[in-house]
């Protein structure tokens, strides 16, 4: 079974999110960002979501952490939660 590892930044406004991705674009620090922003409890650690499989995760985030580019940043990503962006750090199938 496929099995991946992200992190992410989760924020209330697609604006917020799209400002702190151009920020990630021009050299700063993912995980520092997720701990000045993310409004999920994994910003503590860096936005790290350790590793899952499919269906752990809400339908959008599955979709991009499974079918989009390793090691890109991604996103907006909206979700019932809010706007995300997701930095897949690894996946295997």
């Amino acid at each position: 079974m496929a099995k991946a590892r992200a992190r992410h930044i989760l924020v209330e406004s697609r604006e917020k999110c799209e400002e702190i991705k151009v920020q990630i674009a021009n050299g700063t620090d993912f995980a520092e960002m997720a701990k000045q922003h993310s409004q999920c409890p994994s910003g503590q650690q860096g936005g790290d979501l350790g590793e899952f499989s499919p269906g752990q995760m809400v339908k959008e985030f599955d979709q991009v952490v499974f079918s989009e580019e390793v090691g890109k940043v991604h996103g907006p990503v909206q979700t019932q939660f809010g706007y995300h962006l997701i930095e897949i750090t690894k996946r295997s199938e």
